[in-house]
């Protein structure tokens, strides 16, 4: 399948998911000014993901961020973007890598969508596990409801600024 048809489908999709009312955003909620449209801001002390609008507004998202010595904090950048992404777990996890557990399975902890960071083997991602959101739950990835994450996937660029704060 060429680059430019998996393109097409997971595109389409997305389109999907939205057209029938999955993807709604959370509250806008004031942010500090100081941050750039399009920003995401990560709170982990609150486990809340803000999507900056400009204007001193962001859409504010629940999450759940890295467990006791697995959050991190600083800057990163979206790396990549991926729809349905299939998961493997890392031999830091696993002890050797895993099975490859496709995309749409629903048995695959990235869920629905996938925004790979610059920074070490983190991600911005989807869950398998809803109840999860709001905890302090991962490896250091922040996971987010699928329907939040679709939204989110859309509304983010490659390049877009991550900021962790504790």
């Amino acid at each position: 399948m060429t680059i430019a048809r998996r393109l097409s489908l997971a595109l389409g999709f997305i389109v999907a998911l939205m057209a029938a009312g999955a993807a709604q955003a959370r509250d806008v909620v004031p942010i500090h000014p100081g941050y750039r449209a399009g920003d995401i801001v990560i709170m982990t002390s609150a486990r809340q993901l803000y999507f900056v609008l400009g204007g001193g507004r962001a859409i504010r998202y629940p999450v759940g961020v890295g467990k006791a010595g697995m959050a991190w904090h600083g800057r990163a950048y979206v790396a990549l973007k991926r729809a349905r992404p299939a998961w493997q777990a890392p031999p830091e996890i696993a002890g050797t890598y895993g099975p490859v557990i496709p995309g749409g399975s629903p048995r695959n902890p990235m869920g629905a969508a996938v925004l790979g960071l610059d920074r070490g083997n983190y991600a911005i991602h989807g869950t398998n596990n809803p109840s999860s959101v709001g905890g302090f739950v991962s490896h250091g990835c922040i996971r987010m409801y699928n329907e939040d994450v679709l939204d989110l996937y859309v509304r983010a660029r490659i390049g877009t600024e991550v900021i962790v704060l504790r």
